[in-house]
């Protein structure tokens, strides 16, 4: 009964450091699955945002889809939005 399961707050040690740098684009050279394992949340402008496509801390700016357009290769058009950006674990 004392052992840690994975959904405990004690498991947060196995967690790799989030990047300052994001993406969920497999093709990025800022993709990192090891961090995509666990959940991560993003806070832009003190608000949760569930579509970020890719973020960056130090710079502050995060890239969400628009709507449902798509480029000519199949993958969504994004826009670059500027402000306060926090990344955490769920």
């Amino acid at each position: 009964m004392t052992e840690t399961t994975p959904n405990s707050p004690d498991s947060q040690v196995n967690k790799p450091p989030l990047p300052d740098h994001l993406s969920t684009d497999a093709r990025s050279k800022f993709h990192d699955a090891k961090v995509f394992e666990h959940d991560i949340g993003i806070l832009f402008n003190d608000k949760e945002r569930f579509d970020v496509e890719e973020y960056c801390l130090s710079e502050g700016w995060i890239k969400v889809p628009v709507g449902k357009k798509v480029d000519r290769f199949g993958y969504p058009l994004t826009v670059k939005l500027k402000g306060k950006v926090e990344a955490f674990y769920k």
